[in-house]
């Protein structure tokens, strides 16, 4: 049984105010979230359908009580177009605006839709939305991703084949139509070659190296599937007082069934889970959230460093099985004690406070308390 989308109601809500903005993977359910919040399909606009743009270009609009416009920041006058509509409509007609390929990029500019619209991102399935109870439930989100089609299908092939498909399109597809790309051959290559790099800070040099491309051209792919949702990179937490690393950043897939160690493809779940939550935070309540990771010169990890208004606010490391406390954070909580600690496993059963203080229990019980 398919389950209603966590932004649900907070759409509903911010839609009796202002127009809201909802960003987020391709295939991610925007659109089945948009139609299930405005049924009345005349309100659906999509400016990939020739009928849909002749109606925006044209400026006429059905007769409706609301708007939904899916994929509108490909028209270059979109901005203007919302400004326009707002204006002249106010509260009067609901707005909701739909986008893959980074619709929140234009808030870092010049905005001239400033105090007219909330903006919410939306992440794939989790294992709070998804309400998991079972280490079976686990098992299935861990190998069939968390985009609906394929996890909603319960088979693995078909999982598979969509995520193949799925990263063939989005480069050749939607990434060629938006972006000045002179070859998609090797950016493919270096979509293919990234899940390898999970779990490791990313070297563009290696990269560069392993592709025969320019620094400059490699760093600007990876710029371009941040925005596009493919990737997300995290910087590194700390500085000389606990002689922490920092520049590599680390990566991780909104698809984690890309990356095929078990282990790593659990850390990429469990940072997309944090992600999400963040997100969350920010997006809803307004709070200065922040993922990170942290390495030091010494060689010691932690998975993931929350920051809240950048003070530490949370570590969390990642295990596949039961395992000793990793040394990395015992380190961290030594040198932040009043930080809270875990230490999550995908298959462990080990669920205990150990004498530093640090929370060690089934990645299910954190898991559950995200969003």
């Amino acid at each position: 049984m398919k389950t209603e989308r966590y932004l649900t109601d907070q759409i509903i809500k911010d839609l009796e105010a202002k127009m809201v903005f909802v960003a987020g993977p391709r295939q991610v359910g925007k659109t089945t979230l948009a139609r299930n919040i405005i049924t009345d399909l005349r309100a659906y606009l999509n400016w990939d359908v020739p009928a849909s743009r002749e109606c925006i270009l044209k400026y006429e609009l059905p007769d409706t009580k609301a708007y939904v416009f899916d994929e509108i920041h490909k028209y270059r006058k979109w901005r203007q177009f919302l400004k326009g509509l707002f204006d002249q409509y106010g509260k009067s007609k609901k707005i909701l605006v739909t986008g893959s390929a980074k619709l929140d990029q234009f808030r870092y500019g010049g905005d001239s839709l400033q105090g007219r619209y909330h903006f919410l991102r939306l992440h794939p399935l989790s294992v709070a939305e998804l309400k998991v109870k079972t280490q079976d439930g686990l098992r299935s989100l861990l190998a069939l991703g968390g985009f609906p089609e394929p996890f909603y299908s319960g088979s693995e092939d078909t999982a598979r084949r969509w995520s193949r498909e799925y990263r063939s399109r989005l480069i050749n597809e939607e990434i060629n139509s938006l972006e000045r790309v002179a070859d998609l051959g090797s950016m493919e290559l270096l979509a293919m070659r990234l899940p390898d790099c999970v779990g490791s800070p990313l070297s563009v040099n290696s990269l560069r190296e392993d592709l025969d491309a320019g620094y400059a051209v490699v760093a600007n792919w990876l710029k371009i599937m941040e925005r596009f949702y493919m990737i997300f990179r995290l910087p590194p937490f700390g500085g000389p007082k606990i002689r922490a690393v920092k520049k590599e950043q680390k990566h991780y897939h909104f698809d984690w069934t890309l990356v095929s160690d078990q282990a790593l493809r659990f850390e990429n779940m469990v940072a997309a889970h944090l992600l999400k939550w963040v997100h969350y935070q920010q997006d809803v309540y307004g709070y200065e959230y922040d993922l990170r990771y942290f390495r030091d010169i010494d060689g010691r990890e932690v998975d993931f460093v929350l920051l809240k208004d950048l003070k530490p606010a949370a570590f969390i490391e990642a295990k596949w099985s039961d395992d000793q406390i990793g040394k990395g954070l015992k380190y961290l909580k030594n040198k932040y004690p009043g930080v809270d600690s875990w230490q999550i496993s995908a298959v462990g059963s080990k669920d205990y406070i150990s004498k530093e203080g640090i929370r060690v229990c089934p990645a299910l019980k954190y898991l559950s308390g995200l969003v």
